[in-house]
């Protein structure tokens, strides 16, 4: 479904979980034993945060719609799977950063695995359940099994390699299609971001040297994979799909350069921090593009 508020809401707790709590230089650095007043304030803060983010949502999103009993929906062919993609990245990107702030706080790597990495896979099952007491929308296993996926991407390499080698990353441009169907595509810049699957690309990311620490590789390089598509207004399920009948709807294949912004070598806490929220953004470098038409784009700078 063409449902993006909810992705707004955990890139929401993202800045305020890195941010909110700036006090010294020394703030950034992770604790090398348990931290209780840190560990702690992590706990309180992100019930909160999350309790607080599911009330928002259910009286300022939920409540002008029609409400219903429990049901699913197959929406696993909607959008040429794009929103299928995001689950994955934001799974992966919150757990990400729920593994990083335990481990910020001294926790073992262990409980970061059990507490931290699931909670983004906590939090969008939860609002899962909500789609599925919407009669506009329903409870959908491919979301489940979305989310499960960018948990396991985090969680599997923490097991095999003990560091990140492949990453989910982002990026956007804008298209034609929001103007001729702004109240589902986005109305304005902002909501395009998060509403027009058009523009949208969701990338695997990976670290070259990682993988060939005997090279002369920059340790920053990487190469990134990326999913896009073109040519959609609806998706496949919507009734009103008869108004857009010459929708002409196009998966595209990227092969790209990437900087791995959390390789690039500081001394300063709070630059890592930084550097590591701002990793999620694919850095526009030249890409090549086949599609599903068999067309092969050279773009000098893709985003």
């Amino acid at each position: 479904m063409n449902y993006q508020p909810k992705y707004f809401i955990i890139f929401l707790l993202i800045g305020i979980s890195s941010y909110a709590q700036l006090d010294t230089s020394n703030f950034f650095k992770p604790s090398d034993t348990l931290n209780k007043p840190r560990r702690n304030a992590i706990i309180i803060s992100e019930a909160s945060l999350a309790t607080l983010s599911l009330i928002g949502l259910n009286e300022l999103w939920y409540n002008d719609f029609q409400r219903s009993g429990l049901h699913t929906i197959d929406d696993s062919n909607d959008w040429l799977q794009m929103d299928k993609f995001g689950h994955v990245m934001s799974s992966y990107f919150v757990g990400r950063l729920g593994a990083d702030v335990l481990n910020w706080s001294g926790v073992s790597k262990k409980n970061q695995l059990i507490y931290g990495s699931t909670l983004g896979f906590t939090f969008l099952t939860a609002v899962e359940i909500f789609d599925g007491y919407s009669k506009e929308w329903g409870f959908s296993w491919s979301d489940i099994a979305s989310n499960a996926v960018g948990t396991g991407l985090y969680v599997g390499q923490e097991l095999l390699w003990e560091e990140q080698r492949i990453v989910v990353k982002y990026s956007f441009h804008r298209t034609k299609y929001a103007e001729l169907r702004p109240d589902k595509l986005g109305e304005n810049f902002f909501q395009e971001v998060l509403k027009d699957y058009n523009g949208q690309t969701y990338w695997l990311s990976t670290n070259l040297y990682s993988f060939f620490k005997d090279s002369k590789i920059p340790k920053w390089l990487n190469l990134a994979l990326g999913y896009g598509a073109h040519g959609m207004l609806t998706g496949t399920n919507e009734k009103i799909d008869a108004f857009y009948p010459d929708q002409d709807r196009i998966r595209q294949y990227y092969l790209s350069l990437d900087i791995d912004l959390t390789k690039i070598n500081t001394k300063s806490n709070l630059l890592k921090t930084v550097f590591s929220v701002l990793n999620m953004i694919k850095i526009p470098l030249p890409t090549i593009e086949y599609n599903s038409k068999n067309r092969v784009v050279f773009r000098l700078f893709y985003f």
